[in-house]
């Protein structure tokens, strides 16, 4: 499964084999404020483009462009 073919609003466990990480991982990353994720009811969904945004700020953070 590519990553356009996600659902736009994916569960904790959907995000799971995205990351590579287990479930306390994803949650202390939403926790914590790194991953973004909104409420519905008791239970947490993550936006795909909040995924996307995500994993775009983690590869700018691991490899920075402008090494010196």
């Amino acid at each position: 499964m590519s990553f356009d073919e996600l659902p736009l609003v994916l569960r904790v466990k959907d995000v799971l084999p995205v990351l590579g990480v287990c479930s306390n991982t994803v949650y202390e990353l939403i926790r914590c404020g790194r991953l973004r994720s909104i409420r519905v009811g008791r239970q947490l969904r993550i936006l795909r483009k909040d995924l996307e945004a995500f994993l775009r700020q983690e590869a700018q953070t691991e490899f920075p462009t402008d090494l010196k």
